[in-house]
């Protein structure tokens, strides 16, 4: 019983959502690396998926230092393989000649169905994949979240904006006037 989490395969019954995030959440191995919270505010995101990524050592190495950032990037199906684009992860000061490059293009690990399924939505539809969270999982693996998102106009932004404004006011006045 790794992480104090039991689930029953042969029966019914199975441990609800929330437990299972918290659990992997007080796990030592699970730990968010980089979050692109900017992309929520400029996409509309319809469906996200788990992707595994290709890393070398001491990007490895770097990530578990803290040194990441994917608010510019994006991912994009080139060839029958799907890349994250222009991802930094900062150089690990110890690798002295087997440094790594801080922006290169970094391969993403799906199925070929979820893959045929991204194609489809970035080339018959206009979606954009946009990487949400960069974390290691409770097997200590790195992964990517990435979005299927469509871009959202000016008016939306304001929209979001207001309605984000409006929640914060309400709980503030609930807290106020009990």
């Amino acid at each position: 019983m790794r992480g104090g989490l039991r689930v029953e395969i042969a029966g019914t019954t199975s441990a609800p959502m929330a437990q299972v995030k918290s659990a992997s959440k007080s796990d030592p191995n699970y730990k968010v690396v980089a979050e692109n919270r900017r992309a929520r505010f400029d996409y509309a995101i319809e469906e996200d998926l788990e992707c595994g990524i290709i890393l070398e050592g001491s990007e490895v190495k770097s990530l578990r230092g803290g040194g990441a950032n994917i608010a510019e990037s994006y991912a994009a199906v080139e060839d029958g393989e799907l890349w994250l684009v222009n991802s930094y992860i900062a150089p690990y000061k110890q690798a002295k000649s087997f440094q790594h490059a801080e922006r290169r293009r970094r391969k993403l690990l799906i199925s070929r169905k979820q893959l045929a399924d991204l194609w489809n939505a970035t080339q018959r539809k206009g979606m954009t994949l946009v990487p949400l969270v960069l974390y290691f999982n409770h097997r200590g693996m790195a992964k990517i979240k990435i979005g299927v998102a469509k871009g959202k106009k000016l008016h939306d932004k304001r929209e979001t904006a207001a309605k984000r404004d409006w929640s914060r006011q309400k709980s503030r006045l609930m807290k106020d006037h009990g």
